[in-house]
C-alpha cells in the first residue's frame, strides 16, 4: 500500500475520532441553567409542603375540609408549571415586540376592576376578576409586563433614556398609570415592588444619576404621603418598631411569627409540629409562610430558604451580564428585571416576617398560597431559562423560530498548508 494511501487513512481516522470527541462533548453540554432550574423546583416543591402543613388547621375549622387549600394549590402549581413551559417556549424577539401590547393589556384588566360589580373584594381591596376555577389578579400580571415592557423600551431608546430626561420620563407614565389603578384597589406593597423595579431597570438602561435622583426623591415623597394619609398604613409603619408594644391587636400579626421563630430554635420542632399556625398566626399559609418553615425547620430552614433565593437572584444577575457580554441588550435588561422583581419580594417577605420591615402583604415568591403571584414567578423564571437557552446556543448555531431543533456545529474547513502539516503529521505516526 502507497505511502499516499495511508495518509488518507490516517486522515480519515483522525475526523471520525474528531466528530466523536465533539459529539461527546455536544452530549454533555447543558442545554439550560441546571442550578436555577433546580433551586425554583425545589422551592416549589418545599412551598406545596409547607403550604399543606400551615393550611390543613384552618382549612378544617373554616371549611371542614383539611385539603381545601392543598388542592387549590395544587391546582395553581399545575398551571404556573404549564405557563412556566409556554413562557420558555417563546422566542426572546416575540417577547421584545409584544411589550407594549402586553402592557396596555394589563393596564386594561386593572381599568376593568374598577367597573362596579365585575372585581371580587377581599378583606377591603378589590384586586381579582373572578373567572370560574381562578381569580385573576391583574397587579400581578403588572409585575411581569412591566419587565418586559421597559426592557424592550429601554433597546429601543437608549440614546434618548441616557440624553434627555423626556426619555427617562416617557415609559415612566404607563407604570405610572398602572401604580395608580393598583393604589384604588387598594395594593401599596404591590406599587412599591413595581416602582422599586422599574427604577432599578432604568438605572440600569444609563439614565443619568441626576434625573434617578431628582425622580426617585419625587417616587419617595409620593409613598411617604399615602402612608400619612391613610390611618391603617401609618400604624403598620410604626408598629414594626416595637412588636411587642400592642401584641393582641396592632402588632398581634408580628408577634406571633416572632413566637413562631423563637420556638423553631436552631431546628425546629419538626414538619406538622407547629403550634402557631393551629390557632395564634392569621395568614400562616400565604404571606407568613416563612414562620411556619422557621417554627418546623428552625434557623436552618430558613437560612436554606434565603440561600436559595439569594442564589436565584445571583443567576439572573449572571445570566443578564452574559447577555451584555453578548451585546443582547433586550435578554440582559430583561434578566435583571425579573431577578430584581424576585430578590425584592423575597427580601421584603423575609423582612415582614422577621420584623425588619412593616407588615406588609406580600407573598414569597415559589412557596406562598396564591395562584397569580406563583403563575408569574414560574414565568419570570420561563423567560430567564429562555435567555439563559439562547444565550447558550448562539455559540453553536442560529436559534430557529419557536423551536427546540439543535444542529451539529459544522468542522472548521482547514486550507491547504495546515492539510498538508496534518498529512506529515499523520504519516511521521504510521511510520
Amino acid at each position: 500500500m502507497s505511502q499516499a494511501s495511508h495518509s488518507a487513512h490516517a486522515l480519515a481516522a483522525e475526523a471520525t475520532a474528531g466528530v466523536r470527541r465533539r459529539r461527546r462533548h455536544e452530549r454533555h453540554d447543558p442545554v439550560l441553567d441546571g442550578g436555577l432550574l433546580v433551586a425554583v423546583l425545589f422551592l416549589l416543591g418545599f412551598g406545596f409542603i409547607m403550604v399543606t402543613s400551615a393550611s390543613m388547621p384552618m382549612a378544617d375549622r373554616n371549611y371542614h375540609d383539611p385539603f381545601f387549600f392543598v388542592l387549590r394549590h395544587g391546582v395553581a402549581l399545575g398551571l404556573a408549571l404549564t405557563f412556566g413551559a409556554l413562557c420558555f417556549a417563546v422566542p426572546l424577539k416575540v417577547w421584545e415586540e409584544s411589550g407594549p401590547l402586553l402592557m396596555l393589556l394589563a393596564i386594561g384588566l386593572l381599568a376593568v376592576l374598577l367597573v362596579p360589580g365585575v372585581g371580587r373584594t377581599a378583606n377591603g381591596a378589590t384586586r381579582w376578576i373572578p373567572l370560574g376555577v381562578l381569580n385573576l389578579q391583574p397587579s400581578e400580571l403588572i409585575k411581569f409586563t412591566a419587565v418586559i415592557y421597559l426592557s424592550g423600551y429601554l433597546v429601543r431608546r437608549h440614546l434618548e433614556v441616557q440624553m434627555s430626561l423626556m426619555g427617562f420620563l416617557r415609559p415612566m407614565v404607563l407604570i405610572g398609570v398602572a401604580c395608580a389603578l393598583i393604589m384604588v384597589q387598594p395594593d401599596f406593597g404591590t406599587t412599591a415592588v413595581i416602582l422599586a423595579a422599574s427604577m432599578g431597570l432604568l438605572f440600569l438602561g444609563g439614565v443619568s444619576v441626576m434625573s434617578f435622583v431628582i425622580l426617585g426623591l419625587i417616587m419617595l415623597a409620593g409613598l411617604a404621603a399615602l402612608i400619612i394619609v391613610e390611618p391603617y398604613r401609618l400604624v403598620r409603619v410604626t408598629s414594626f418598631v416595637n412588636a411587642f408594644d400592642d401584641p393582641f391587636n396592632t402588632d398581634y400579626q408580628l408577634s406571633q411569627a416572632l413566637i413562631a421563630f423563637g420556638r423553631g430554635e436552631w431546628l425546629g420542632v419538626g414538619l406538622g409540629h407547629g403550634i402557631q399556625k393551629q390557632f395564634y398566626l392569621p395568614e400562616a399559609h400565604t404571606d407568613f409562610l416563612l414562620a411556619v418553615v422557621g417554627e418546623e425547620f428552625g434557623l436552618m430552614g430558613v437560612l436554606v430558604i434565603v440561600a436559595l433565593f439569594a442564589f436565584i437572584t445571583w443567576r439572573a444577575f449572571e445570566i443578564g451580564a452574559q447577555a451584555r457580554r453578548q451585546a443582547d441588550m433586550f435578554s440582559c435588561y430583561a434578566a435583571h428585571g425579573f431577578g430584581l422583581l424576585l430578590g425584592l419580594q423575597a427580601f421584603i417577605n423575609v423582612g415582614v416576617n422577621t420584623g425588619l420591615l412593616p407588615t406588609k402583604g406580600l407573598p414569597l415568591p415559589f412557596m406562598s398560597y396564591g395562584s397569580n403571584a406563583l403563575i408569574v414567578a414560574v414565568m419570570a423564571t420561563g423567560v430567564l431559562l429562555r435567555i439563559d437557552f439562547e444565550l447558550r446556543r448562539k455559540n453553536v448555531d442560529p436559534i430557529p423560530e419557536g423551536g427546540f431543533h439543535r444542529e451539529r456545529p459544522v468542522p472548521p474547513q482547514h486550507g491547504p498548508h495546515e492539510r498538508n502539516k496534518r498529512e506529515r503529521g499523520a504519516t511521521w505516526r504510521r511510520a
